[in-house]
């Protein structure tokens, strides 16, 4: 089960919104919703975003028919790229106008569910396949003829 959320244009550079995006990505979506929760002004945007996410998830899993817990998702991948740059200018000294950048970035997050662990076949079937395996025999060691390279001989000293 994978779901994804993807926000354009927010009006916060995608630098600022890296430092928090590297703080939940790999994590399990009730963590990211606590660090995102108590982090700064740009996480208010990404945990809409994370929320919509997990809210497709939710949408694709009735879908589906299949149950759904938002516990077991983890943000599988998260990344923010560059939108548009807004240029704006602002009044100078002697008459000129200097630039202003308004930078503006694109979330996306994906939220996938923990595959369920393979049960282990039980222990009495382990024990009949160690009866069948054979103990392998030993190998001799392989004797190699290892070149001696002759000792230097010290200089008489006077």
């Amino acid at each position: 089960m994978e779901a994804r959320a993807i926000q354009r244009g927010v009006r916060q550079s995608a630098r600022k919104m890296r430092l928090v995006i590297d703080l939940i990505r790999d994590c399990a979506v009730p963590e990211a919703d606590a660090i995102l929760r108590f982090s700064k002004r740009a996480a208010r945007q990404i945990h809409k975003v994370l929320k919509s996410a997990v809210a497709n998830a939710q949408q694709a899993a009735q879908r589906q028919n299949t149950p759904f817990d938002a516990d077991t998702l983890r943000v599988s991948y998260a990344v923010v790229n560059e939108g548009q740059t807004l240029k704006r200018f602002t009044a100078a000294a002697m008459g000129r106008g200097t630039p202003i950048l308004k930078r503006t970035s694109h979330v996306e997050i994906r939220v996938a569910g923990v595959a369920a662990p393979v049960a282990p076949p039980p222990a009495a079937a382990k024990a009949e396949v160690k009866e069948e395996k054979q103990p392998r025999a030993k190998k001799a060691p392989a004797t190699k003829a290892k070149k001696k390279t002759p000792a230097k001989k010290k200089k008489a000293s006077k």
